[in-house]
């Protein structure tokens, strides 16, 4: 028996030595073992189960192994095998059962997932679930939403067609309404404790009419109970597992610092007798800190109540392309038309897509001659026509005929399918960025912690009576000054004002990541079609090359024949007869001839307007000239008809997708800042390179479908390049996933919007040029607020020890380190403000 498992832990070549080696030390078993992909092909005589070869491995390191039940081929995820073990099957069903698959947004272990929801058990992070990509088969009544069936048909109390109930989505992920709902007790319950706690300083103190400030301090210690061992305990979970993984980070910080004031603040006031008289208010009570560890925990709890927000939305654009297939088709059976769910769709069946319909699965034409708006795949504005036999994908749309299809790829084999894997693993393999706050409090808790530990220790043996509350209220003192509240809002808060000023720009910013890569980027990748041009069909030109007709009167019979046609490059010859205010004159005799042009009769001209094919068909004569220029037009990759009156071809229309006019300049700008500048377009060569040499562009590739775009994304990132991709189409989902920056035109489509980082409102290419401008103040401002937090520090905590007491005779309460802790957090504030000031244009 060979079968392919999944390894995770692996970092390696050493890694991936150890794991076969420990494989091959199993009898009965043959095991090869790769690091990309991270898989081991096991050959063995009788059945091991995974959880044998489990402990094998976690003796040796921390490493998983599980049964890989996904085989990939060509992109398309496919069932698992039929030969695949009970046990392993039970497992994968009870996986499912308990949500799916979670991994880190972090990516701290690589590609490690888990089968249940929780932390990151590295950078303690809320793991994330993987989408379901699966349609719904049920089917409900518009009226009686209560009757759901799992087939189409009619509604069997008012007898309405019952219509697809929608997109089943993944359960949705509760990580935000949990944290809300945890931020909203957090605040009822910390909100009080700050008011007593500030009342404290205000002259004859209402509230101590009421009672003593002792009885004031147990209310504050009730009203935190809730706040510590509810809203935010997870924040001491995770600190706890920071330090006995050594896996330090900011919740190491926060665990310690808040933890530290409130059970300081817990032994003041249950025995207030340990402590010296100056660590006492007038009313004989030691200061306590439940409102800074509440207040701090609170704040925290915002943080990441918001990233949740942020974190809940990175899906949306596999939801938004799993919107573009329909979830019915007809399907001909026999002599029947049938309604069917597209997962009831085989390879072969014959399915009939009427005027308009996208088209269920990729396959091929078998009888209807029709024009096929692909856009959504190729990113081109111009619907292509497709004959019996041409491949038609899913997703795209159909024209104004009707025609049958044969089906040939169904399910996770459709091109539609496999772009919605490449956004998903796209996004799921980017490096992040370790942030500058953990990097730092790697450092930096170990630190402060040993330089408390010092103090008690230095305290207790040289300090005087009570030596050991001296070394104690010390040592309090110099965690809550390195309490990490400046620390933890120095990356928040710039990029919080950082994405406001964008937004104020039209450059609305995903992710504070996106704003740091921005800054380092080398290669800009833009799409041609509605980035670097307008995205859709307009007419460049009206040529007569006949002294008898004026280009009006050329105009004016373009105009009178595309007024019957349904083709669309009609449409865009009316709009323009429209601008142009040319008047629709009747046609008499119209045809439409497929592959060709149209044809007609305006009063007693006889009229055709096509290509060379259509001139040959109805016998017009094509002067040299005349197919002289038309030929210079259509090398540069435009779209060009001739029009013929009578038997002789008197003038052409030249239809083209026109270059913004922001194009030449922003790109000009991007490459003096030293930015390589190259077009990824779908489009023919002649049309890309015409369009790259008036844009003076360092290259260009053509006809690339969206995995080439992908893949040489790839390549320049596997070359060291800082890549950032620009795109406004579906088809550019992929790529926009896969760069380091995905940047979108606010004018393309809402699945190029998801799937990009940075989004520009306005389409214009003169906002990345901005971006990068915004991204080296953000990154700035950021260092700036560091500074101030650390500053604090480095200044406060030696005093904290108590480092002027011998000379000065001053020593550092604990009160006053929380006041210099609130100094550094208003520091950090202000200088995040100035951002809002900032010039990016």
């Amino acid at each position: 028996m060979k079968h392919t498992y999944r390894i995770t832990g692996m970092t390696c070549q050493g890694c991936r030595t150890k794991v076969e080696n420990a494989l091959n030390g199993i009898d009965g078993i043959s095991a090869t073992v790769t690091l990309d992909p991270a898989e081991a092909v096991i050959t063995m005589d009788k059945h091991l189960s995974t959880e044998k070869m489990q402990e094998i491995l976690s003796a040796v390191g921390n490493y998983t192994i599980a049964m890989k039940v996904h085989e990939e081929h060509n992109g398309a995820q496919h069932k698992p095998q039929q030969h695949a073990h009970a046990h392993e099957e039970s497992m994968v069903q009870h996986h499912h059962e308990k949500g799916g698959v979670y991994y880190c947004p972090m990516h701290c272990e690589g590609d490690k997932t888990y089968d249940q929801p929780g932390n990151c058990p590295v950078c303690g992070m809320d793991l994330l679930k993987q989408p379901v990509l699966k349609k719904t088969t049920q089917f409900s009544c518009p009226m009686h939403p209560e009757i759901i069936k799992d087939k189409p048909g009619a509604c069997p109390i008012c007898g309405m067609d019952l219509v697809p109930i929608g997109i089943d989505d993944e359960a949705e992920d509760h990580t935000y309404e949990d944290l809300l709902r945890k931020f909203k007790i957090a605040a009822v319950f910390t909100i009080p404790i700050f008011i007593i706690a500030m009342t404290e300083m205000v002259p004859n103190n209402p509230l101590f009419k009421l009672m003593d400030l002792k009885y004031w301090n147990w209310v504050q210690f009730a009203f935190s109970l809730p706040v510590v061992f509810y809203a935010t305990w997870m924040f001491f979970e995770r600190a706890w597992r920071s330090i006995i993984t050594w896996n330090l980070n900011m919740f190491t910080l926060i665990g310690i610092g808040a933890g530290v004031a409130w059970g300081f603040s817990i032994i003041a006031m249950l025995f207030p007798d340990l402590f010296p008289d100056q660590f006492k208010t007038h009313h004989g009570t030691v200061y306590v800190y439940f409102e800074a560890a509440t207040v701090i925990l609170t704040l925290v709890l915002l943080g990441q109540l918001l990233e949740a927000r942020a974190h809940g939305k990175t899906n949306s654009a596999i939801k938004e392309l799993l919107k573009l297939a329909p979830n019915t088709a007809t399907k001909i059976d026999g002599e029947k038309e049938l309604t069917v769910s597209i997962d009831d769709i085989q390879k072969g069946d014959l399915l009939r897509v009427k005027p308009g319909e996208k088209i269920p699965v990729d396959g091929s034409i078998k009888t209807g001659e029709v024009t096929i708006d692909e856009s959504m795949i190729t990113g081109e504005p111009v619907p292509v026509e497709k004959k019996p036999g041409d491949k038609v994908s899913s997703g795209t749309i159909n024209g104004n005929k009707t025609f049958v299809m044969i089906a040939e790829k169904v399910g996770s084999e459709t091109l539609l399918a496999q772009i919605i894997e490449m956004v998903n693993s796209a996004s799921r393999s980017k490096a992040p960025i370790q942030k500058m706050a953990d990097k730092i409090s790697g450092y930096f808790v170990p630190v402060v912690v040993l330089i408390a530990i010092a103090t008690f220790v230095v305290w207790a043996i040289y300090g005087p009576e009570p030596s050991y509350v001296y070394a104690f209220v010390n040592a309090i003192a110099v965690l809550i000054i390195a309490c990490p509240c400046a620390l933890g809002l120095a990356t928040p808060m710039s990029v919080m004002v950082g994405v406001g000023k964008g937004a104020q720009s039209g450059i609305l910013i995903k992710n504070a990541e996106s704003l740091e890569k921005m800054n380092k980027i080398e290669v800009v990748i833009i799409d041609k079609t509605g980035t670097v041009t307008e995205g859709k069909p307009s007419v460049e030109a009206v040529v007569s090359v006949d002294p008898a007709f004026t280009e009006t009167a050329i105009l004016e019979r373009i105009v009178a024949l595309n007024s019957s046609s349904e083709h669309p490059l009609a449409q865009a010859t009316l709009r323009y007869g429209e601008e142009k205010n040319v008047h629709k004159q009747p046609i008499s005799d119209f045809e439409a001839v497929t592959g060709k042009g149209v044809i007609g009769k305006l009063a007693e001209e006889e009229l055709a307007l096509g290509n060379q094919k259509l001139m040959e068909h109805v016998k017009a004569e094509i002067k040299p000239e005349l197919a002289e220029q038309v030929k210079a037009a259509q090398k540069l990759g435009k779209t060009v008809s001739y029009l013929s009156v009578g038997k002789l071809a008197v003038g052409y229309v030249v239809i083209s997708d026109k270059i913004k006019a922001s194009s030449a300049g922003a790109i000009s700008k991007l490459q003096k800042e030293g930015l390589q500048v190259i077009m990824f377009t779908g489009d023919n060569y002649d049309t890309a390179k015409a369009v790259s040499e008036s844009l003076n562009l360092d290259g260009f590739k053509a006809q690339m479908l969206p995995e080439d775009k992908l893949n040489e994304i790839k390549k320049l990132q596997a070359a060291g390049k800082m890549v950032a991709m620009a795109g406004d189409g579906i088809n550019d989902a992929p790529a926009l996933s896969q760069a380091d920056i995905g940047i979108a035109m606010g004018t393309g489509t809402d699945v190029a919007i998801e799937s990009a980082a940075i989004t520009l409102v306005k389409g214009d290419l003169n906002g990345i040029a901005k971006a990068r401008l915004l991204s080296h103040k953000v990154m700035g401002n950021i260092k700036g607020n560091l500074f101030f937090a650390l500053g604090y520090n480095v200044l406060g905590i030696p005093v904290a020890a108590g480092l002027l007491y011998p000379t000065f005779g001053i020593l550092l309460s604990p009160m006053i380190a929380a006041l210099a802790m609130s100094f550094s957090s208003v520091s950090v504030i202000l200088n995040s403000l100035r951002l809002r000031s900032a010039k990016i244009e």
